[in-house]
């Protein structure tokens, strides 16, 4: 076998994951364990399902796949949360001035 002949094998694609209870338990706790959570939908890519975004008062946040992005709405009515798409209005100021915070701050 040559060195590139790896390289050239077809590779099959691979298989997205759909969204899981754990993915939605994982939400449902976060959610409730902060504070002014508002939800972003992301939609579905050729690498992910649609995932929601939940962000917390202070910028904090957390990303999980979802359903479909009715799946989504009905996530944040269910627990009164504002939601928006990601693609209409983008993230909001206060995540990316939390990761720029934690980036400083040495923290992953």
């Amino acid at each position: 076998m040559g060195v590139f002949d790896s390289l050239r094998r077809k590779r099959k694609p691979g298989v997205l994951r759909g969204a899981t209870k754990e993915d939605t338990s994982h939400l449902d706790a976060w959610a409730n364990s902060r504070t002014g959570v508002e939800a972003f939908v992301e939609p579905k890519t050729n690498v992910t399902d649609t995932t929601i975004v939940l962000v917390a008062h202070d910028g904090e946040w957390t990303r999980r796949r979802i359903a479909d992005p009715e799946a989504a709405f009905a996530f944040a009515k269910k627990r009164a949360m504002p939601i928006y798409e990601v693609a209409k209005v983008g993230y909001p100021q206060r995540m990316r001035d939390y990761m720029a915070r934690q980036k400083r701050e040495g923290r992953p």
